[in-house]
């Protein structure tokens, strides 16, 4: 799988689109298994802590991602509670190649979604996780970090 960058016109088109849901009906749990253990090699060669569905060109709300020898594969994600309290930390993203920025994002949030079984799951994260967790679900509303520059 090769990672789209906002350097090409249309992959930066395509990254600013909003993911559709993820239909479990259209694939078999082998396929779901397949591309799984494909974005995560793909993640993991770019030594990324996550990755969107649409930044491999996948149009559907899906994300891998690991923080503190956890991984994680979650099907449309959705963020249903976040932290008043907010956390200033330094973003890079596999998109948008060497450009960092300060993002201020909510310390805690309740992430709801599905396992790659199709069964619903709800994680309470917090730290750097709840950062990566924003992060990816960002994607796959069709944010990037280049777009929390103040214009």
């Amino acid at each position: 799988m090769d990672i789209l960058t906002i350097r090409d016109r249309e992959e930066k088109k395509f990254l600013a689109k909003k993911a559709v849901e993820f239909d479990f009906k259209k694939f078999t749990k082998k396929e779901i298994g397949e591309l799984i253990r494909e974005m995560r090699r793909t993640m993991d060669e770019a030594d990324g802590t996550g990755l969107a569905a649409n930044q491999v060109g996948l149009d559907f709300k899906m994300f891998v991602a690991k923080c503190d020898n956890k991984f994680y594969a979650i099907f449309n994600p959705e963020i249903v509670s976040a932290s008043k309290v907010k956390a200033l930390g330094v973003e890079g993203c596999l998109s948008v190649p060497e450009f960092y920025l300060e993002i201020p994002r909510a310390e805690e949030v309740v992430l709801k979604g599905f396992d790659k079984n199709g069964k619903r799951i709800k994680i309470k994260a917090w730290g750097l996780l709840a950062r990566i967790f924003q992060h990816e679900v960002d994607h796959l509303n069709g944010k990037l970090i280049s777009d929390y520059v103040k214009k």
